[in-house]
């Protein structure tokens, strides 16, 4: 049965029905007012905040600062809908360099709650209270600065009221809100009160390290313990500066990401990208990477006004800034952290020796030199010598008779240099521990059952898994090797592998042609809706044509080709190097361990496999003594 709607005539909405729609898009929760709020008050030069609540934010939410205050004619102006003073023309907006712009914010809670604005300006005698509901401007006492009230949040939307979640999570979701704030501004002190208690405190920090220590006052000392800083970088009008994890802080989820552009907290897909992909080979499984950055770029070449909440950006040139971010994250990643260990372990006695993977719950102290120039192992002597090792876990070569098994690493590609006892610098029989004292991996000592490296240096016991950090090595070497501008060998499919696709794949293939022959593919129309796959790369022949040619377009439809050439070069080479590296079980001469240990402190990236895992493990004099009970 057909009928048909009367229809219904155009008008315009009530000025307090449009108020109402707006504040669904800026005002969520509480934490969304207390967002807000905070930004009024950082803009307006505040140098301590406090924040007061009741009920998680929903009975009250005080927001106190010694900002430069508000004026009493601009008051009444203030609570009207897009009235700010940070914007007052178009290039103002293509350029906006505060926190707020919109002048929506406080217009929209007014309209869902009960709002007051007790304010006293910079050279004002007293100061001014402005009631939202009725409009009552009275004077009031005050110091200098802003107080703005919001009092039973949705009283006038009682449904909203539903959707909140109990005041423990609501008051969760308030102090992440200011957390996030005081992490970019530790110019500026700030309190968060609940029910008449302080829940959090961060005072104002100055000097050189305000942003480590407030960093650490916000996130905690592991958190600092567990990054590197990143130096200030500034690539084409794109400065990046912070504190990255490393590969062994990772967590399983993503709660500890945050970045800043200009300042402002946002979440964006293509710094989280730049960012994990600059950790894609140091990371095990689907792990999170933790993460400050702070990215400082031209307000012109940067569009924030693009979600009501402000939590979103737009890039003028996405990818530029996608470079700057993962270059920035790679150089500071790819650096041994042996060096580092070694560093600290050269400082004076009294200094703590930093434990980079957190093997010690507290900070060992360095151990004493008298410690490192004890005879490392004593089996029937006291001058048990390298040369009595060696012939106890080498018996073949010692005695002179053939072995089985090559006395080198080989790999099946032939760009992949063998290991040999010419590659160290000095090897272990003829260095004594004076000239080992340099060596942040220490000299070897054994080989435990087929499978790890032990070898001593000045902080105790390090222990290398063999094959893990060969196969980084070979990785390294693979991908030096192949280049940027060399193209992957293909192999031609003897019946071309036809699928069904969607017009943007068919736009994706026919628009990145060259690309795709460049990671080896040959990837062509076959019908307006069908894709045929001719040619695969060499080293995945046998794998599934069409689910690897469906995965390669989806990467190229939402990122650079660039970025997918690089990352599914390195997945092929990473397998290549799984399958090149040493195997367990394989017996190696005192020689060859000590190569691979030089080669793993001049290596990149030598503190994780390709997969993720972690090459070797430092274990501490102080960490020996405890399992032995010494000194108790």
């Amino acid at each position: 049965m057909n009928t048909t709607l009367p229809r219904r005539p155009i008008r315009e909405l009530p000025d307090e029905l449009i108020s109402q729609i707006a504040a669904g898009e800026v005002v969520e929760r509480p934490a969304s007012v207390v967002r807000e709020l905070v930004d009024n008050a950082l803009d307006a030069g505040a140098t301590h905040i406090t924040l007061r609540l009741m009920a998680g934010g929903v009975r009250l939410i005080s927001v106190e600062d010694n900002g430069l205050g508000i004026p009493p004619e601009e008051l009444p102006v203030a609570l009207k809908r897009h009235a700010t003073s940070k914007i007052s023309n178009l290039n103002d907006l293509e350029s906006v360099g505060t926190m707020g712009f919109r002048g929506e914010a406080l217009a929209a809670i007014n309209s869902v709650a009960n709002c007051s604005i007790l304010s006293r300006a910079q050279g004002q005698q007293h100061a001014y209270l402005l009631e939202g509901l009725t409009g009552e401007l009275k004077p009031v006492a005050r110091a200098q600065g802003t107080t703005v009230e919001v009092r039973e949040l949705f009283f006038s939307t009682p449904a909203r009221r539903k959707f909140l979640k109990t005041d423990a999570t609501e008051l969760a979701h308030c102090i992440e809100a200011v957390r996030r704030h005081a992490l970019a501004r530790p110019d500026v002190g700030f309190e968060i009160w609940h029910e008449g208690k302080l829940v959090e405190q961060w005072r104002l920090c100055a000097g050189d390290q305000a942003l480590s220590q407030r960093v650490q006052d916000v996130l905690g000392e592991e958190f600092v313990t567990q990054t590197i800083a990143l130096p200030e970088m500034d690539k084409v009008g794109v400065t990046v500066h912070g504190l990255v994890g490393l590969p062994d802080a990772s967590r399983s989820r993503a709660d500890q990401q945050f970045c800043y552009v200009n300042g402002r907290f946002v979440r964006d897909k293509v710094l989280t990208h730049a960012a994990r992909s600059a950790y894609e080979d140091v990371l095990h499984g689907h792990r999170q990477p933790v993460y400050v950055l702070f990215v400082q770029i031209d307000p012109t070449r940067v569009d924030v006004n693009v979600h009501p909440t402000k939590i979103e950006v737009r890039f003028r040139d996405s990818r530029e800034v996608h470079q700057a971010v993962r270059r920035a994250i790679e150089n500071v990643l790819a650096a041994p952290r042996s060096a580092m260990q070694a560093a600290l372990a050269n400082s004076s006695n009294t200094e703590p020796v930093r434990d980079v993977f957190g093997l010690n719950a507290n900070p060992a102290t360095k151990p004493s030199t008298q410690n490192w120039q004890q005879p490392s192992m004593s089996w029937g002597s006291p001058r048990a010598s390298l040369q009595t090792l060696e012939t106890l876990w080498a018996p073949s070569q010692a005695s002179g008779s053939s072995s089985t098994t090559p006395t080198t690493f080989t790999a099946p590609d032939s760009t992949v240099q063998r290991l040999t006892a010419e590659e160290a610098p000095v090897t272990a029989k003829n260095s004594g521990a004076h000239e080992a004292e340099d060596w942040p991996l220490g000299r070897a000592i054994a080989q435990l059952q087929g499978i790890y490296i032990l070898a001593e240096n000045r902080q105790g016991l390090v222990v290398v898994d063999m094959h893990a950090a060969h196969e980084r090595i070979v990785y390294e070497r693979l991908k030096t090797t192949l280049g940027e501008q060399q193209s992957l060998s293909s192999q031609p499919l003897l019946i071309p592998a036809t699928f069904a696709a969607s017009p943007q794949e068919v736009a994706t293939a026919e628009a990145h042609a060259s690309t795709l022959h460049t990671l080896g593919l040959d990837i062509a129309p076959f019908s307006p809706k069908t894709l045929a796959v001719r040619s695969v790369p060499a080293s995945l022949a046998q794998g599934d044509a069409v689910e690897l040619a469906r995965h390669v377009l989806a990467e190229l439809a939402q990122h650079e080709a660039s970025t997918v050439i690089q990352r599914a070069r390195d997945e092929l080479l990473a397998t290549m190097a799984c399958h090149g590296a040493v195997r367990a079980n394989r017996r190696l001469t005192l020689d060859e361990m000590n190569a691979l240990l030089r080669q793993m402190e001049h290596t990149e990236r030598s503190d994780q496999c390709n997969h993720g895992r972690p090459t070797w493990r430092q274990v501490t004099v102080r960490d020996l003594d405890a399992l032995f009970l010494r000194g108790r």
